[in-house]
């Protein structure tokens, strides 16, 4: 069992007001979830990093028990915390350590999650998710 997050996160100013966007996928591409928050004042890493834990939560409480027989493909278009992920660099932002713990524990529910970097061009449901959080918000 497969699925795929894309997720986007975004302030405007930074910080300014802030939200997050993410939309679940199954392996036949229909859409399981789509998260579309509204983060207050704070950064767009952090907004990032907020889209990715909203999305696997959101999957994990989906499939509940069945989580740990899942493979997750995690795309976003922020290439840093792509990097970060995947251990190529160190998360030392003090605001972005907590959020990137409690990605790495969620993780641990699914067989495998996987981090990858896309376009932009490739990420718009998951913008247009996170800008339609920073309108509402704003």
């Amino acid at each position: 069992m497969r699925f795929s997050i894309h997720a986007d996160g975004g302030a405007r100013g930074n910080p300014g007001p802030a939200g997050a966007g993410a939309v679940v996928r199954d392996d036949a591409g229909r859409t399981v979830a789509e998260i579309s928050e509204y983060l207050g004042l704070t950064t767009n890493n952090v907004a990032e990093y907020t889209a990715i834990l909203r999305g696997l939560e959101t999957l994990a409480h989906h499939l509940g028990e069945r989580a740990k027989d899942a493979a997750v493909d995690v795309s976003m278009d922020s290439e840093l915390i792509v990097r970060q992920m995947k251990g190529e660099y160190r998360t030392k932002h003090p605001n972005l350590v907590p959020l990137s713990q409690r990605v790495k524990i969620i993780v641990m529910k699914f067989h495998s999650v996987s981090f990858s970097h896309i376009p932009r061009e490739k990420n718009v449901d998951a913008d247009a998710l996170a800008n339609a959080a920073m309108d509402r918000g704003a």
